[in-house]
């Protein structure tokens, strides 16, 4: 089995440096998500049928997953598009450096 490729972690661009984005949309989702593992525990406490228990954790995962990418997209679309625009080269790279951590540490 080859062995795993070291990507160095980088050092954390100053929060005042870091373009901010409004994540509203993404607390609504969050919102409903809180719900469904609600309605997991609510399952449970009931004594639910264990695989509809599971297909509703498999529902709530998926529902992380979607806001995950969403996110991330909005991260590509604005914190990464504004260094691009403002040819800030430096922070460009670091914004692509840290999209490239976040699919070897997470597999995305």
């Amino acid at each position: 089995m080859p062995a795993k490729k070291h990507i160095p972690k980088k050092k954390m661009t100053p929060l005042k440096a870091r373009a901010a984005h409004d994540h509203q949309t993404e607390l609504k989702r969050l919102n409903r998500i809180k719900g469904q593992v609600e309605g997991i525990e609510r399952m449970i406490l009931e004594k639910r049928y264990c695989l509809d228990i599971v297909n509703q954790i498999k529902a709530a995962r998926s529902a992380l997953k979607s806001l995950e990418v969403n996110i991330i997209e909005a991260h590509l679309h604005h914190c990464v598009k504004v260094a691009i625009q403002n040819k800030n080269t430096q922070l460009a790279e670091e914004k692509i450096e840290e999209i490239i951590t976040l699919i070897h540490g997470h597999g995305l």
